[in-house]
């Protein structure tokens, strides 16, 4: 960045249109919290679909992006920046189109030799009207974040999840079918550092209900997170060493966070997906992975602002 932090204009996006809305207006708030004590000048913008005229007329030195899930962080956002020529945070078009995309993404990571569950893209009424898989299974809609519309059906469920044809689905015709991986979530941030990619630590994530979901996200009590990881030494360094593979596989920039699911009883280690733009919560885990190395809050959202840019 040419100025210091003090002297620069920050536009914080959040809220957005996806179905994570109300997440991305705390981690918003958050951030531009955290900018305020640091001393910039700070503008929060409710991104809606005037965002190009807004962010023309705040003409900001940088946008710090502050949205989840579709629109805000699947590469639509990250291309009104680069047309308005904004420096911005996280991922670039590209790398945010594809993380978004469960099935491309998963054929990239396996390309680059990281483990991810088996299964495939289904049409959803196909998956509502009989198994494709086995269960145990998962179903979740192929461009979404935060576990936002999906659903894992048990061993012995006579029938797939009925919600899937409701007239209220809202998440796309296909749906990812993978099948379930039994035992421990875990949690991997990676932050992109010029000499490459750096993960912080290893969460394990402890539902309160045993499958952690929207709420068992965001819901107070929903989840207990313990970092480091109670897991050998040579898994969680695989972790690690299988996020900051999947961020650089990806052409991630910036903060990211991968989520896994590992089987402590048969030893299987999976990437699920990896976040480019992870939730900067209260509850959020890429914040205390970034505490737990030594990073504050403050020092984490300096970090993601002083590493934005234009081009992505």
């Amino acid at each position: 960045m040419s100025k210091p932090l003090a002297d620069r204009h920050v536009a914080v996006l959040l809220g957005g249109l996806s179905p994570e809305r109300e997440v991305s207006l705390v981690s918003g708030k958050e951030c531009a919290e955290a900018l305020e004590r640091l001393g910039a000048r700070v503008s929060r913008v409710d991104a809606g679909r005037d965002l190009a005229q807004v962010l023309d007329g705040l003409k900001p030195d940088v946008a710090f992006n502050a949205l989840h899930g579709a629109w805000g962080e699947d590469g639509c956002v990250q291309g009104i920046l680069e047309t308005l020529g904004i420096p911005y945070t996280h991922s670039g078009v590209l790398a945010s189109a594809l993380a978004m995309d469960k099935a491309k993404a998963k054929a990239v990571l396996a390309a680059a030799n990281v483990a991810v569950p088996g299964g495939g893209l289904f049409n959803r009424f196909d998956v509502a009207r009989d198994h494709v898989l086995p269960p145990p299974y998962v179903v979740k809609p192929n461009a979404q974040g935060s576990s936002v519309g999906v659903f894992l059906v048990f061993e012995g469920a006579n029938s797939p999840p009925r919600d899937l044809v409701s007239e209220s689905w809202t998440f796309g015709e296909e749906v990812m079918v993978e099948p379930y991986v039994a035992g421990k979530e875990l949690a991997v941030a990676v932050l992109g550092e010029k000499d490459g990619a750096r993960a912080l630590a290893v969460t394990d994530i402890v539902a309160a209900t045993g499958f952690y979901d929207y709420e068992a996200k965001y819901g107070e009590g929903g989840s207990r997170h313990v970092i480091p990881a109670p897991i050998p030494p040579a898994v969680a360094a695989e972790a690690k060493r299988m996020a900051e593979l999947a961020h650089e596989a990806l052409g991630c920039r910036g903060l990211t966070r991968s989520d896994f699911r590992y089987d402590d009883v048969k030893d299987v280690l999976v990437l699920l997906e990896v976040n480019t733009q992870p939730g900067m919560t209260p509850t959020s885990l890429a914040p205390e992975q970034a505490a737990h190395a030594g990073i504050g809050f403050d020092d984490l959202v300096r970090w993601i602002v002083e590493d934005a840019s234009c081009p992505r």
